[in-house]
């Protein structure tokens, strides 16, 4: 008897989620009144509660055999509900079974049914409604969720309102603009919409301006100053005009952990009946408006529970987000606590023992889009390691804090905390700018070991402890970790039962602290890089110093080599022409006796203003004499002898002519001039090839005019003679 009363009770726990799943009635205690009414038969019940237009919905859904293909299919509770909530009426059988109602004393009244054979609760495709605001016009859509696409609506709204569809422009959605493609389950609607048409490019009407004013308010931004009673608290909320209101009670849902069902609002304006209307639309004032909300008494509570429904309230009370209707937050009951399907089994964040870190966050990234899009943080790919080396280890303006995601499917605030708080538009921005976000999953004791293991090594025993403490229903965790000069700092420890205004707070808080200590360490740097370039400046100039020192010296090794050389060359010239100079001398004839005959005394007078003087017989040759001047340091290489009137160049006579003969006899003073430096035999021979048998022409004419004559005597000794002389 005790099984069967247990089986009883949990069947009629899930008739009266399916009946409050199906039917919208939030209170629990009027949803169990219908059905002890209907002695608890589901079809019944809800017959008494869903208006049909062509009779009552069947008891059961019969399955179609190929012998029935041609009957008419009967609607069930699920597609009821739905079209119900659409406005749309599915039909029903045309047999006469199906337009008498069903009594309550039939043999078809309650009957335990098995989890296996409960087809009338299984869900059919899912509707969405659609409010579209277009200039003064309102047009209310329902289309099914799976094979619909956006470009479906615009078509229907191209015949409704008459706006050609390449003109038309639809906004309001949640994700930003969408292509006509898109298909609207990628979408992740709510059950209701609310979204309004642009026509940017028709002519304008008299409506002009107020779809100009409604197109600006959809745009403003409401403040919504939302007290929440019970804890006292205020929240200050930014909305976009085509935010709807249900959106706005989603929201303040996730914040005050109040479902929407169990909200009691204060402050909605008369004209805010309906939960789909946008903001801009219900009323509130702007740019600031004040609410209050607070959880709304049950009032099965204040009843004295009888034993037969009494373990239903008590599931009800303890859990009673159990029964929160899917369709107002756009997903299924297992979607909304993480709790997988067991026809639809969903994979692991992380696979159990992975051994590579990159393949495991590469593995952990793609799941983490597939169940909740691909807004979201960006997870670091690699090890640990890494990533501290990425956020601790750069330079001091490019350092940022290292928040660690460890996440828990086994948890049923996992699903709640990453889709509502983690992958929150403001959140995925502020952990982008601020954080290096790796990620881990803790769901399988390997992969828990292998974290602990790591966050011992790189942040010691506290952290490890604090993750191994944590029980399983507190994951999710955010770790804050700050790197400091010899050690890393945990920071904050976020738990998954916090709200989206306290994350928020802490990761400010967090970053607060963080740039404190970042200003220290960029001035420390600063202080620390301004050292080093002077540092590096002195260095510098030392280098070059040495450098121009060490030119300097090679410089100054150079010039005195080359004085040595030039010494040792000199003396080496000097010693060559004393050697010179005393052989000549030893090779003179000695000089005659002035008694003996024939005697030639020349004086000679030296560029110094001294004279030579000395005897030659009148019959040696002028080689002698000029030997003699050569012994007497002035080769005939550098000097010549000149006479002095009529002024004769004698260097430039046959060495081999006599004294005599050279009209020197009996006595002639000479004097030394210098040579002319440059000028070569070659030189000479050329000058002689083309001054032969020419005429030389000065400025006063030809030198023949003025009695010249120019010859040309070549001896044997290859000694040319030119002389001009006078006719």
């Amino acid at each position: 008897m005790a099984s069967e009363s247990g089986e009883s009770n949990m069947n009629r726990e899930m008739i009266l989620a399916d009946f409050q799943a199906c039917t919208g009635i939030d209170n629990i205690a009027e949803a169990i009144t219908v059905l002890e009414s209907n002695n608890w038969d589901l079809v019944a019940s809800m017959n008494g509660i869903i208006p049909q237009e062509n009779g009552m919905m069947q008891r059961t859904v019969p399955e179609v055999s190929s012998s029935h293909k041609g009957e008419p299919s009967q609607a069930s509770p699920s597609e009821a509900a739905d079209a119900a909530a659409g406005g749309i009426v599915p039909p029903t059988s045309s047999s006469p079974s199906s337009s008498s109602p069903p009594s309550s004393s039939s043999a078809s009244a309650f009957c335990p049914i098995s989890p296996s054979s409960r087809h009338i609760v299984e869900r059919q495709p899912r509707m969405i409604n659609f409010t579209v605001q277009y200039r003064q016009r309102s047009v209310s859509l329902v289309l099914e969720e799976a094979h619909s696409t956006v470009g479906n609506i615009k078509e229907i709204l191209e015949t409704q309102l008459g706006v050609p569809l390449s003109k038309l422009q639809l906004k309001g959605w949640k994700n930003g603009d969408v292509s006509d493609s898109t298909l609207l389950k990628s979408l992740h609607l709510p059950k209701n919409n609310s979204l309004y048409v642009l026509t940017p490019e028709t002519a304008a009407t008299a409506s002009t301006s107020n779809n100009s004013a409604l197109q600006e308010s959809l745009n403003q931004n409401f403040l919504l100053v939302i007290t929440h009673r019970e804890a006292q608290r205020d929240y200050n909320l930014n909305f976009p005009g085509f935010r709807t209101i249900q959106e706005v009670k989603r929201n303040v849902s996730d914040l005050t952990n109040i479902p929407v069902r169990h909200q009691q609002w204060e402050g909605w304006p008369a004209s805010a009946s309906d939960d789909s209307m946008t903001l801009a639309l219900s009323g509130i004032s702007f740019p600031c408006h004040h609410l209050s909300v607070c959880r709304r008494s049950s009032p099965a509570i204040a009843q004295e529970p009888t034993e037969e429904c009494a373990d239903v309230i008590m599931i009800s009370d303890s859990e009673g987000e159990d029964f929160e209707d899917p369709s107002e937050f756009g997903m299924d009951d297992t979607e909304l606590f993480g709790m997988s399907s067991t026809n639809c089994p969903r994979s692991p964040m992380m696979p159990e023992n992975i051994q590579n870190d990159t393949d495991a966050l590469v593995h952990f990234t793609d799941e983490f889009s597939s169940r909740y899009g691909e807004t979201h943080p960006m997870f670091f790919i690699g090890s640990l390691e890494a990533a501290s080396q990425e956020a601790f280890y750069g330079k001091a303006r490019d350092r940022k804090l290292l928040a660690i995601y460890l996440h828990n499917d086994d948890s049923v605030l996992s699903n709640v905390f990453c889709s509502q708080l983690l992958c929150a538009d403001s959140i995925v921005s502020y952990l982008s700018q601020n954080f290096v976000t790796w990620a881990w999953d803790v769901t399988e004791e390997a992969n828990k070991a292998k974290l602990l293991t790591v966050c011992s090594r790189n942040f010691g025993s506290v952290v490890a402890r604090t993750v191994r403490t944590n029980k399983t229903d507190q994951f999710p965790l955010l770790l804050i970790v700050m790197g400091k000069r010899t050690s890393n700092e945990v920071l904050n420890v976020i738990q998954g039962n916090t709200t989206l205004d306290e994350l928020l707070m802490k990761l400010m808080g967090a970053v607060e602290i963080f740039t404190a200590q970042q200003q220290e360490d960029i001035k420390d740097e600063d202080e620390r890089e301004a050292r080093e370039m002077v540092k590096k400046e002195q260095d510098e100039a030392y280098r070059l110093s040495l450098e121009a020192d060490r030119k300097k010296r090679e410089e100054q090794e150079k010039k005195e080599a080359e004085l040595v050389r030039l010494e040792q060359m000199k003396k080496e010239q000097e010693e060559e022409k004393e050697a010179v100079r005393m052989t000549l001398e030893q090779g003179l004839p000695p000089e005659p006796d002035q008694e003996a005959g024939d005697i030639c005394t020349l004086r000679i007078r030296t560029p110094s203003g001294k004279f030579l003087e000395r005897r030659f017989l009148s019959t040696s040759n002028l080689q002698v004499l000029f030997d003699y001047v050569a012994s007497k340091g002035y080769p005939s290489e550098e000097y010549k002898l000149l006479t002095t009137f009529p002024r004769r160049n004698v260097s430039d006579l046959d060495p081999g002519s006599t004294l005599l003969e050279a009209r020197l006899f009996p006595q002639e003073t000479l004097f030394l001039g210098a040579q002319r430096v440059g000028t070569a035999p070659w030189i000479t021979e050329r000058l002689t090839d083309k001054l032969a048998g020419c005429t030389l022409v000065t400025k006063h004419g030809p030198h023949s005019s003025l009695g010249l004559h120019y010859t040309h005597s070549h001896t044997h000794s290859h000694t040319h003679t030119h002389r001009f002389t006078q006719r």
